[in-house]
């Protein structure tokens, strides 16, 4: 079984459909979204129409999603800049996508799979914590009972493996170095693989769809083939341009649309 895991779309209509082609070249069974579908970008309507044509199998709620779908006003944690976004956002989604989006659950366990899904964290997913270390990484391992994990939440792909403690080592939780995208290498590799082994976890950062924060300004995606046990994270370039003209047309912060082009 091959899953597409998808993350943080964001409204980005040029990234979503350059990740949906590369998802049907690869000839993908089925589809996780980890949430964030909506926010920042200026196609949150069209977005949310596309995933919901997929063969999805499982999807959680953002942040982004919570407040986009609620009433809240004060959005605590959100800059001005993404509450603007959030504002925009509800005007331009039909009531029953703003319910749809709401339903949503914070965490899911993948029926007939080993694989738990969450935007944020598996320890407190309402408290929308980012996973950037190991300390982070071992608390989320705790509540972890499945052998993969999949997050989003940060937009900055990273990964960890756990050995059992029954394999021996001081240092169980460690970072999967080959997995985040070389800052300042002129020509990144289009692709990186984790290889999981019998009896590890792996809680793995899939990288943002729709507006990457690693100062790398691609779509980022993964692949889990189940049946292999390979994670590959993609990395896809789309047209940035065109985001960006429609964030300004819809009047939305223009450091929104400059973001893009940074990939910070």
């Amino acid at each position: 079984m091959k899953y597409a895991i998808l993350s943080d779309i964001h409204a980005n209509l040029e990234a979503l459909e350059v990740v949906l082609a590369k998802c049907r070249d690869e000839k993908v069974d089925q589809y996780v979204c980890l949430g964030d579908i909506v926010g920042y970008n200026a196609n949150p309507a069209e977005c949310m129409e596309m995933v919901g044509n997929l063969d999805l199998v499982a999807c959680v709620k953002g942040n982004h999603d919570e407040y986009a779908s609620s009433e809240d006003e004060e959005m605590i944690g959100f800059n001005l800049h993404a509450k603007e976004a959030v504002f925009w956002t509800r005007s331009h989604l039909s009531e029953n996508q703003r319910k749809w989006l709401g339903a949503l659950p914070l965490k899911k366990t993948i029926r007939g799979s080993n694989i738990t899904i969450v935007h944020a964290t598996l320890d407190s997913p309402d408290a929308w914590g980012y996973i950037f270390d190991t300390h982070h990484a071992t608390d989320n391992f705790s509540y972890q009972f499945t052998q993969l994990c999949f997050c989003g939440h940060s937009h900055v792909p990273i990964a960890f493996s756990k050995k059992s403690l029954a394999m021996g080592g001081e240092n169980p939780v460690a970072e999967i170095d080959d997995w985040r995208t070389p800052v300042g290498m002129e020509s990144p590799p289009e692709q990186m693989e984790i290889h999981t082994q019998k009896g590890w976890k792996y809680l793995i950062n899939i990288g943002s769809v729709g507006q990457a924060r690693n100062r790398d300004p691609v779509a980022s995606f993964a692949i889990y083939d189940s049946d292999a046990g390979v994670v590959t994270r993609y990395r896809l370039e789309y047209d940035i341009a065109k985001a960006q003209g429609k964030i300004r047309a819809a009047g939305l912060p223009e450091r929104l649309a400059i973001r893009l082009e940074r990939g910070n």
